[in-house]
């Protein structure tokens, strides 16, 4: 979320407990009904989008290929004019394509009653006996393959373009990073772009579709939340699942800065696992109703920043949520929360991005602490969004090295590497040779694994 740097917050000092502002649902359907189809109009409106979107693209080569090789007849007045509609309607595209509404939308009334509690849906309230089920009818479906619990890694962004263009080049460069890691340790990946849920818009969208991936996935032992903007930096480490046996939920966090400081930066949410199980939908269900957007969360805030140590005056966020809820129920949620920070499963980028050349020079990969960090956060940068905590320049080339540090990891293999941790280029590091396998045997960084696949409850 940030770094420490304000003063501690008023917090209450009443030893009652503290309501949190609610909003509506209806009996866990939520209190309105959706519609399942897209109107038609909605249709044919984004088909000549698309349409105009391509010829737009072939306008745009021929004046290229024009003011490179000379071609046509046209004077450069008209010429100007033609690349000015372009751009404007090009501008005005983008614009719509931008925009959250859609004059084909179908209008969803107000949620107007403060006084019945949000859910994320309808209550689960045997899922463990019923996933045990599935998995037992199921065996093609195992939870455990090779003897390692299958995970399900979750990240995404936005359905939007980006406010900053150059930020859509950097999401591709992190989904990228992801897919190297996933695949060189098997594990599954999901893009999400879609807002799931309305109300729960912003850093609150992972929550329903968390949920919703568990309950669409019983095979899946663990889902793993990435945000966009947290990158492997350790391609190497793996995180120790036996170490968490009798968790289900593993956050990066300090005890001192939770239990005795009650700071609002304890733990971070922008890289934490939870076990597919009853225990992670109810604490789903418990963290929710602070979320929705509005006056809920705008009142959650105002409790949060009352309670949590240093938090800024803004509106509720999923962290600083998480922590109030753990504390404040602790005895109901904290002995099946691993609080990790024997490892960088968040890794605070600022401390981290201009040493790596010395990391290179003292460490290997494989170690995941400050020595070798696992995951490099950038926190506070959002190169997708208009604004951010630091500055572009500083955040976009931090990205980079972070990005090329990691690529390094997976193209040593193939025998490349970038030329520098700041260039996209790439350069031979060894000779290719009739004996390819030895250089497989030395290098591929995939983990070996010599157990079954099987089910285990």
């Amino acid at each position: 979320m940030g770094q420490e740097s304000l003063a501690a917050q008023k917090r209450t000092t009443s030893g009652a407990a503290v309501t949190l502002p609610t909003t509506t649902a209806n009996g866990g359907a939520r209190g309105r009904t959706l519609s399942t189809s897209v109107p038609r109009g909605r249709q044919i409106h984004k088909t000549f989008n698309n349409i105009k979107i391509t010829i737009l693209c072939g306008f745009v080569t021929i004046l290229v290929l024009r003011g490179t090789i000379g071609v046509g007849n046209l004077g450069s007045s008209d010429a100007d004019a033609v690349n000015q509609n372009l751009v404007e309607e090009t501008n005005r595209i983008l614009a719509e394509i931008r925009s959250d509404s859609d004059p084909d939308d179908p209008t969803e009334p107000e949620i107007s009653n403060p006084n019945i509690t949000y859910t994320l849906g309808p209550k689960v309230s045997n899922w463990d006996r019923d996933r045990k089920v599935w998995l037992n009818n199921n065996p093609e479906f195992p939870n455990f393959v090779n003897g390692k619990a299958r995970i399900l890694l979750v990240t995404g962004s936005p359905p939007n373009p980006c406010d900053n263009p150059i930020g859509d080049h950097y999401l591709l460069k992190s989904v990228k990073n992801k897919i190297d890691y996933c695949r060189l340790h098997g594990i599954e990946i999901v893009y999400n772009m879609a807002h799931l849920d309305k109300e729960l818009a912003g850093y609150w969208a992972k929550l329903p579709l968390i949920r919703r991936l568990m309950l669409s996935h019983p095979e899946v032992e663990w889902i793993w939340w990435m945000d966009s903007d947290a990158l492997f930096t350790d391609m190497v480490f793996e995180i120790p699942l036996s170490k968490y046996d009798g968790y289900n939920l593993v956050v990066h966090g300090y005890p001192d800065l939770m239990f005795n400081q009650k700071s609002w930066i304890a733990l971070n949410t922008g890289s934490f696992l939870f076990r597919n199980c009853q225990w992670s939908l109810d604490l789903l269900d418990a963290w929710a109703p602070m979320g929705p957007k509005g006056a809920v969360r705008e009142e959650a805030g105002k409790i949060l920043t009352a309670n949590l140590k240093g938090r800024p005056a803004f509106e509720a966020d999923d962290q600083s949520a998480l922590i109030y809820l753990l504390l404040s129920q602790k005895d109901q949620w904290m002995d099946k929360v691993f609080l990790e920070n024997q490892y960088y499963l968040h890794g605070y980028w600022a401390g981290l991005v201009d040493r790596y050349e010395e990391m290179v020079e003292k460490y290997h990969p494989g170690l995941g602490d400050e020595r070798w960090p696992f995951v490099t956060h950038f926190v506070g940068c959002k190169p997708c969004g208009s604004y951010g905590d630091y500055p572009v320049e500083r955040c976009l080339s931090s990205m980079e090295r972070a990005f090329n540090f990691a690529d390094n990891q997976v193209l040593k293999l193939y025998g490349f590497g970038h030329r520098g941790l700041l260039s996209p280029k790439i350069k031979r590091i060894r000779n290719e040779t009739v004996t390819p396998l030895q250089f497989v045997d030395k290098f591929d960084i995939r983990r070996s694994v010599h157990e079954n696949s099987g089910t285990q409850s």
